[in-house]
């Protein structure tokens, strides 16, 4: 996999999803692909983030440390794996309009065949994670993008709760997870990368 180039692209606001591009980034590394890592662009006023004690921690602890995601990260990028939470059954703002500036590049064709996955988060299992990572793979598809959902390709996605559009992980009130997902996050990005280097390969 030295050949591929994985974006994994992310936005937590209470460090769930970091945590699961932290995975996602060791697990591309030791497959040998240039990585990067980086975050979605907070939108939220710093009032309101005050007002969540984790919110505001997290936000202190990540916005020095990892760097804001680009636009030209997507075209950079073979691949991309994107891990966000899930806002009423969909993307949050911040996702959103991360996605909506990629309008130049979708025009001049240069996010045809870019292989995508993608993570999400909520607060319970029926909270919209399915349809959230639909919402997203959506977008994907008016790219021309490849999706590599995981299926049920390993078993570790039966351990993580069984969602074949992309792992997902409920989180309780004290940002706790409360299935273990890590050997299915880690399997998500070594099938994405996986499908990459066949693409990069021909």
């Amino acid at each position: 996999m030295a050949n591929v180039k994985l974006a994994i692209i992310y936005y937590s606001s209470t460090g769930t999803n970091y945590q699961m591009a932290q995975w996602a980034e060791d697990a591309a590394q030791k497959a040998g692909a240039e990585v990067k890592l980086v975050r979605v662009p907070e939108l939220a006023p710093m009032e309101a983030i005050e007002q969540n004690p984790a919110w505001k921690e997290h936000y202190l602890a990540t916005k020095d440390k990892v760097p804001e995601a680009q636009v030209e990260d997507l075209d950079w990028a073979d691949a991309l794996v994107f891990s966000f939470p899930t806002r009423f059954g969909t993307l949050p703002a911040q996702a959103k309009q991360y996605i909506d500036q990629a309008g130049g590049l979708w025009a001049q064709g240069k996010l045809v065949n870019k292989v995508v996955s993608a993570m999400t988060s909520a607060q319970n299992p029926h909270g919209g994670q399915e349809a959230t990572l639909l919402s997203l793979y959506t977008s994907m598809f008016h790219w021309g993008a490849i999706v590599a959902a995981p299926g049920y390709s390993d078993n570790s996605i039966f351990s993580a709760g069984g969602n074949p559009y992309g792992t997902s992980v409920s989180v309780d009130g004290e940002g706790n997870m409360k299935e273990d997902i890590e050997q299915a996050v880690r399997h998500q990005v070594n099938r994405t990368l996986e499908v990459a280097g066949k693409i990069v390969n021909g």
